[in-house]
């Protein structure tokens, strides 16, 4: 695409601001699809387009509030940050979105999905996905040196995460386990600063985020699990699996790397049986008593840092299990740098 001197002024702004790269990606394609829709330059844009524009996406495209409003807040970027119109501001509305809950799995959905006939990397990539609640860049974007298996430490580093923050995520001895295996068997021969899920087509590249995508669609849709989702739904189950063994929300929301507590209380209402019980018998206590069919992940001490031990606990029957395959004389010998 032609770098034109408006779209490189807008680049600059975000830049200066700090804008992560996918965001910056984000806007400038939203401002480009404006542009081309009324086939004008972005900064000849009226405030009468601008909303005829929104209207269109939500009236004949059917796009989502929320994709909508990244659209209003790209063009108010242009309009007011760029371009130094602030008074144009109000003319760019934003509309409410509506409060939905995700689907959540149940133990055994995610027991069945983690059983699902997948390669090695699918599978371990799926698994790290429920065992440690990373969004899906973060997945993507972890090396071997991440993996900080010291047994004082035992955690996964993300560096510079959503909001370019970084954090420790949980890492049990289970997942720990699995890792290993996965590094000796798919990763021969790598580096602890290679990439842990590599790019297929391209090895010194990371996973792309449509591959973790594809590879929970794979799953979800080989066992016959109709909930609606992504890969998030399983950093859902992450939360609301910890909320139900007996976590509290302050020790569940540094492990999700969420900026405010709020973020995290909605997965109170994903767990309803913990917000009845939690109400009616014990106010202001945890949840460990609940669900007593179903079972439960096992927790650490409080302050270890490893809260939950959760996928090699779900009760499965099915072939595939988890931590069932044979594992070979040849891959114990290769170095594993975690």
């Amino acid at each position: 695409m032609t770098m034109t001197p408006l779209r490189q002024r807008m680049i600059d702004a975000m830049v200066l601001r700090g804008f992560a790269a996918r965001t910056q990606e984000t806007y400038l394609c939203a401002v480009g699809q404006a542009a081309r829709h009324h086939h004008c330059s972005p900064a000849l844009l009226t405030d009468e387009q601008v909303q005829a524009y929104l209207l269109y996406l939500l009236q004949e495209r059917q796009r989502s509030r929320s994709t909508v409003n990244i659209t209003a807040c790209a063009l108010r970027f242009l309009v007011c940050d760029v371009l130094g119109q602030d008074q144009r501001r109000a003319q760019i509305p934003m509309g409410r979105n509506p409060q939905r809950l995700p689907e959540v799995l149940s133990r055994a959905e995610v027991a069945a999905l983690l059983a699902a006939p997948l390669s090695p990397k699918a599978r371990m990539f799926l698994t790290l996905a429920y065992a440690s609640g990373l969004r899906l860049s973060e997945l993507c974007q972890l090396r071997g040196c991440d993996i900080d298996s010291a047994p004082d430490r035992m955690c996964i580093r993300v560096i510079q995460g959503k909001g370019a923050q970084d954090r420790y995520a949980l890492l049990t001895t289970e997942l720990l386990d699995d890792l290993r295996l996965y590094w000796r068997t798919c990763r021969v021969g790598a580096k602890a600063s290679d990439w842990l899920f590599p790019s297929r087509s391209n090895p010194a590249r990371a996973i792309d985020r449509a591959s973790g995508q594809r590879y929970y669609h794979l799953a979800r849709d080989s066992v016959g699990i109709t909930k609606v989702g992504g890969i998030h739904t399983l950093r859902h189950c992450f939360a609301t699996h910890l909320l139900e063994a007996g976590v509290d929300l302050h020790g569940v929301s540094k492990l999700l790397g969420h900026a405010h507590l709020s973020t995290t209380s909605r997965y109170l209402r994903m767990a309803p049986a913990l917000s009845c019980q939690r109400c009616e018998r014990h106010p202001g206590r945890g949840a460990a008593h609940l669900r007593p069919g179903l079972p439960q992940p096992a927790r650490a001490e409080h302050g270890s840092g490893a809260c939950l031990a959760g996928y090699r606990r779900l009760s499965y029957t099915g072939p595939g299990r988890p931590g069932a395959a044979v594992r070979p004389v040849w891959a114990r010998a290769a170095v594993v740098p975690f």
